[in-house]
């Protein structure tokens, strides 16, 4: 890539994976290193898990201008690390996009991380952390749950989760932005339906069901500029049609999204996550519940409570994010913030 920031150098990637059912996929993402000679050592890795851009082929994080701004995990290339940015399957690529769907965006995050080793001048090391925010925070997660058994080659040092969705009919029944959460909704219907063949019949009617899906496939998250008039009409529609709807008890969609749901007693330590307390997409109650579940299995924690918006999540929380991941390599005893929850 030749528009990087100042001391980056970084590769546009395409490689293999396989989503939960073997099936294999090309799939894409970006890798970013120092500009610096290739250490003796190989270099740190961290896998950066993004938020929701959208579920459309166009959606991709890889193709987006504003990449590097809108990608917190980018900051610790300054530190020294490697970051690996996988776009999941379905961004870039000519499938749909598993949104929420645990185990494919999981195996996407770890062969990402094997493909970046295929790169001599990014020197990236089988050690590895992952990091993430929103949809990534799921993303991440996930990640540490199936990395020993997915990727035994690779060892997983720490695992950091920036306001990450882990009840998924919790997080999208209790964000308390009716909007936001009436467009997430949408992206995971539309998702879901079309690649197991759920139908939304028990959610709303077949109209609202085209809304859905024109919603899915013409929006990506839009950081820099306001949304079309037809979208957010599109949006306040779908907010009033579901208001009173729970996908926990419609199925086949709340089997679903228990399915994944992110597992508190499966994810190894050491963990660490950040969530605000003003967060309206991803409710702080359902992150902290998560988060004492955890506790309570002795895994150690470190918590950081912030107060901004969900959108800066990450970067709110990126030096305080990076340096525990730092003392996390270099093998420092990790803290435990279990008793203040």
């Amino acid at each position: 890539m030749t528009d990087t920031p100042p001391g980056v150098q970084a590769w546009r990637v395409q490689y293999w994976t396989t989503n939960g059912n073997g099936q294999r996929f090309a799939v894409t993402g970006v890798v970013a290193a120092p500009m610096e000679a290739i250490p003796p050592r190989p270099r740190r890795v961290i896998a950066w898990t993004h938020g929701a851009w959208g579920v459309a082929e166009k959606c991709a994080p890889s193709l987006s201008p504003d990449f590097f701004a809108y990608s917190a995990g980018m900051d610790a290339v300054r530190s020294g690390y490697v970051v690996v940015a996988p776009d999941y399957i379905g961004l870039a690529s000519p499938t749909m996009h598993p949104f929420l769907v645990g185990p494919d965006t999981a195996n996407a995050v770890l062969d990402a991380v094997r493909a970046a080793r295929e790169i001599p001048g990014a020197a990236a090391g089988s050690n590895f952390a992952v990091w993430g925010e929103s949809q990534g925070g799921h993303a991440a997660l996930w990640t540490a749950t199936a990395a020993r058994s997915y990727a035994p080659d690779l060892t997983l040092v720490a695992t950091a989760a920036a306001a990450p969705p882990t009840d998924l009919a919790a997080n999208l029944r209790e964000g308390s932005d009716k909007n936001a959460r009436a467009l997430l909704l949408s992206f995971a219907l539309h998702s879901w339906s079309t690649l197991y063949g759920f139908s939304m019949d028990g959610i709303t009617n077949r109209t609202n069901q085209g809304i859905i899906t024109r919603l899915a496939q013409n929006n990506c998250v839009a950081f820099n500029k306001k949304p079309k008039l037809g979208t957010i009409l599109g949006i306040l529609t779908i907010a009033r049609a579901t208001k009173n709807k729970d996908i926990a008890r419609i199925e086949p969609f709340g089997s679903f999204a228990r399915t994944n749901s992110v597992d508190p007693a499966r994810v190894p330590g050491p963990l660490l996550i950040a969530q605000s307390r003003n967060d309206t997409i991803v409710a702080p109650a359902v992150t902290r519940k998560f988060a004492k579940s955890v506790c309570r299995r002795g895994t150690p924690l470190r918590w950081i409570d912030m107060t901004g918006d969900h959108g800066a999540s990450a970067r709110e929380s990126s030096q305080e994010t990076i340096g525990w991941i730092t003392s996390r390599f270099d093998g420092n005893p990790p803290p435990n913030d279990c008793r203040s929850l």
